[in-house]
């Protein structure tokens, strides 16, 4: 049996800033920011400098599941599929997915709340 690496005491750090930032959010391209933004601090979190990580290395997806989407470039590089195999990784990238998925969906259904947001 191989050992599983658990990465959900980084999340519980970051989430509490993470939802902070999503209810917060004016914009479904607020949300998208505050998403990539978290993955990258995530990322950079578990990598601890041993992998550069971009803003653009993750997107938000929230109309498919998962609600995520990784760069070609992680997806290619084997330090990262090693721990992303090996790892709780992945479901706490949808956890943290699905916080901003479930708010971005509720943002686009009232844009008259987002325009009065903004104007304030």
């Amino acid at each position: 049996m191989s050992k599983r690496m658990s990465y959900s005491k980084i999340e519980k750090i970051i989430l509490h800033d993470f939802r902070n930032k999503v209810n917060h959010a004016e914009s479904t391209e607020d949300l998208k920011k505050f998403f990539a933004y978290t993955a990258q601090d995530l990322f950079n979190s578990v990598f601890a400098g041993g992998m550069t990580f971009n803003f653009d290395d993750t997107n938000l997806l929230p109309d498919s599941d998962p609600h995520f989407q990784l760069h070609e470039r992680l997806l290619s590089s084997d330090d990262f599929n090693t721990v992303w195999a090996s790892s709780d990784l992945p479901q706490v990238m949808g956890r943290l997915a699905k916080v901003a998925a479930n708010h971005y969906i509720r943002l686009a259904k009232n844009p008259a709340k987002t325009e009065a947001k903004i104007r304030m």
